[in-house]
């Protein structure tokens, strides 16, 4: 279904053209609607032990980030961190941790702005939107494509496998993030920001989605968005 995150999914597959995606056979973009490349096996990635994963999906991500000639269609990643803000600043009554949500909001203004480069980004690439494919041994699947800072990627490996951190999702976390951004060869300062700032902004959401004026919140969702930024800190 058509939806804000997925946007420009069209636009970035087209872009991208199966390197390393599925491939944009055909496309309406009035109906957002897509024929893509068939997946045979289609197993995902999921399927190999975390540490195999990781090399994976660094690999993956190395490849999808380019930059766009200009002038492209795709919205700068500083369009949704401003959006973030505001859309916070309206909820400081509902804050799950003070100190944390201001921590994000600095960082908020800050990453965007001072970003070394911009490239197209995936935006929730994690292992279970990367499918085994007979055109190459993986293929990243579902894109939400934005401009910005490369480092904005990690998240979405933490927070999609917290349920496998058997030793607790702080030592979990903090493992499984330092394995990252050293096989993706990224900034561990800038992508703990970035944590930061997107768990912050997953715990907002929990809070201020439901459409019921009276919402049952997931509190253990809201504690694990807590625990993964805690969790990278130094």
């Amino acid at each position: 279904m058509p939806h804000m995150e997925g946007e420009h999914e069209i636009h970035g597959l087209r872009f991208w053209d199966g390197d390393p995606t599925v491939r944009l056979l055909m496309a309406d973009d009035d109906l957002v609607a897509m024929l893509l490349e068939r997946c045979e096996p289609g197993t995902v990635l999921r399927a190999l032990p975390e540490s195999e994963q990781d090399v994976v999906i660094s690999g993956l991500l190395r490849r999808l980030w380019r930059s766009p000639s200009s002038p492209h269609p795709f919205r700068s990643l500083s369009t949704l961190t401003e959006y973030w803000t505001s859309e916070t600043l309206g909820q400081s009554e509902q804050w799950p941790d003070v100190g944390l949500v201001r921590e994000g909001l600095q960082l908020l203004k800050e990453l965007p702005r001072n970003a070394s480069s911009k490239v197209l980004l995936a935006t929730d690439l994690h292992a279970g939107n990367v499918v085994r494919a007979e055109r190459e041994p993986w293929l990243v699947i579902d894109p939400k494509p934005l401009s910005g800072d490369p480092h904005y990627e990690v998240a979405p490996l933490l927070w999609n496998r917290w349920d496998a951190f058997g030793g607790g999702i702080r030592t979990g976390v903090r493992s499984r993030f330092d394995a990252i951004v050293e096989v993706a060869e990224l900034d561990a300062d800038r992508a703990r920001h970035w944590v930061v700032v997107r768990m912050v902004h997953n715990a907002m959401s929990a809070l201020t989605e439901s459409t019921d004026p009276q919402p049952r919140v997931d509190r253990d969702w809201l504690t694990i968005c807590v625990s993964v930024a805690k969790a990278v800190q130094p």
